[in-house]
């Protein structure tokens, strides 16, 4: 991830897509240039006692998330209605410059019609010569006049796509803030039951149970800790190299394969030595044998600042679990079907294609159909298992591998017609660990980026 896009070769690509490639980039410099400080909510669990506190303690930043998305819907909203004013002014700039374009139209059609009257009348060379000067200077402003309105309907253009970007930014982060007050309502209100009725939620790890979990995936201080969970043959391994920029056959890279190679978790550093990231293969375990509390425990995930759950066609129990418990434990979630690229083929097979012919007529618009029904399909099952686990609804991130190492890889958008959910993937498990994980969240550089 560390490589993932300078921005002087980014290419031609959609205004959204630069702006989210600008963010991701003006966050991993802000991560590069800022200390980390220890995961509070790894703090929390370490110092709570009993049941009865952390659960207060877990409320407590459900809260202070939904008092952060506020804060940020509000910077929203005030950049969009910024971004509005400039496209006002931007308007009335253009409609000024077309009628001073109007008006040397004019003078330059008044002048040539003296000019052509002049010789009718047969003048003076002098007068002749005047006349011609005045036409040439006249036929000069006009196409002075015409440059500025091009390039004043060129700038409108740009200003529009921006306020639109910023007013569907505004309307997200509106949208993220209204999910995070519901869930830190729904938090609290499950905490002050459960404790009324002297239920602990969850079996807290013992000091000796967290030192264990950071030893078996060498935990480090001042790094951030994310990983990748999921059955055989879901990607885990290709997903993990493409954030690192590497390919399948790197000597680096972490083992793939269909066949689960081992049942310990992987650890994998970021490529970039500069940057604290490391990536961590989590081995689906199939049918659970143990409550899922149990397993999470076991498995120590609880030390990871967050997890990303990569499935195929359907969540297994291990899914469910580790979704559930991160829930109890408040951290962050990221539901991620790869292999967008296969299935988006597989879609246009049945619908046609013949792969014999490339070429063929109708190709853009089956791969198009084939794209959004996947997107939909994608949305519809994870809404489905979800509410059979008895999970609110979260976002699901459609992601190609190949599509996400061309990016991290190359440094480029030059694939950006098939990107889907790959950017905003990178950009959204960026943001919540500088959420988390800075005493001055990154929102102090804001303006770095926001301005873009």
């Amino acid at each position: 991830m560390g490589q993932v896009l300078a921005v002087g070769a980014i290419g031609v690509a959609g205004y959204g897509l630069l702006r989210l490639a600008w963010h991701i980039w003006k966050r991993l410099r802000f991560i590069h240039t800022h200390r980390v400080r220890d995961n509070p909510r790894l703090r929390a669990v370490a110092e709570t006692k009993s049941g009865k506190e952390y659960v207060l303690e877990m409320a407590q930043f459900a809260t202070q998330d939904a008092s952060k998305a506020a804060r940020a819907a509000e910077q929203a909203q005030r950049q969009s209605e910024a971004a509005w004013q400039d496209q006002i002014r931007a308007r009335l700039l253009e409609d000024e410059l077309v009628r001073k374009a109007e008006e040397a139209k004019r003078r330059e059609q008044n002048i040539q019609a003296e000019c052509n009257a002049s010789r009718v009348r047969g003048t003076s060379r002098n007068s002749e010569q005047s006349r011609v000067k005045r036409l040439e200077k006249a036929q000069r402003d006009t196409r002075r006049a015409q440059e500025k309105l091009r390039n004043a309907q060129q700038a409108s253009k740009e200003i529009a796509a921006k306020a639109r970007a910023a007013q569907e930014a505004a309307e997200q982060a509106t949208r993220e803030a209204a999910e995070s007050a519901r869930a830190a309502k729904e938090a609290q209100e499950e905490a002050e039951e459960r404790l009324r009725r002297g239920i602990e939620p969850v079996v807290i790890p013992t000091l000796d149970e967290i030192a264990a979990a950071k030893t078996r995936v060498q935990y480090e201080q001042g790094r951030f800790h994310f990983a990748v969970a999921g059955v055989a043959g879901s990607g885990k391994s290709s997903l993990i190299n493409a954030i690192r920029g590497m390919e399948n056959r790197h000597q680096d890279a972490a083992d793939t394969g269909v066949v689960e190679t081992t049942v310990t978790i992987g650890r994998y550093p970021d490529s970039n030595p500069d940057l604290p990231f490391v990536w961590y293969d989590i081995p689906g375990a199939g049918t659970l044998s143990q409550p899922d509390w149990l397993y999470f425990n076991s498995q120590g995930l609880f030390v990871f600042d967050c997890v990303v759950v990569l499935f195929d066609n359907r969540f297994t129990l291990t899914d469910i679990a580790i979704l559930t418990n991160c829930r109890r434990f408040q951290i962050p979630t990221y539901i991620v079907r790869s292999k967008a690229d296969v299935h988006i083929r597989n879609i246009m097979y049945d619908s046609g294609y013949d792969s014999a012919h490339d070429e063929m007529p109708g190709r853009e618009s089956l791969y198009s159909a084939a794209r959004e029904r996947l997107i939909a399909d994608t949305r519809a099952n994870v809404k489905r298992n979800l509410k059979e686990a008895g999970l609110p609804d979260q976002r699901v991130y459609v992601v190609s591998n190949r599509t996400l190492l061309s990016i991290v890889k190359d440094r480029s958008l030059g694939v950006s017609y098939k990107i889907i959910d790959e950017l905003e993937l990178i950009k959204d498990i960026l943001d919540e660990a500088c959420s988390c994980r800075y005493a001055a969240r990154a929102n102090n550089d804001a303006d770095d980026y926001q301005d873009f």
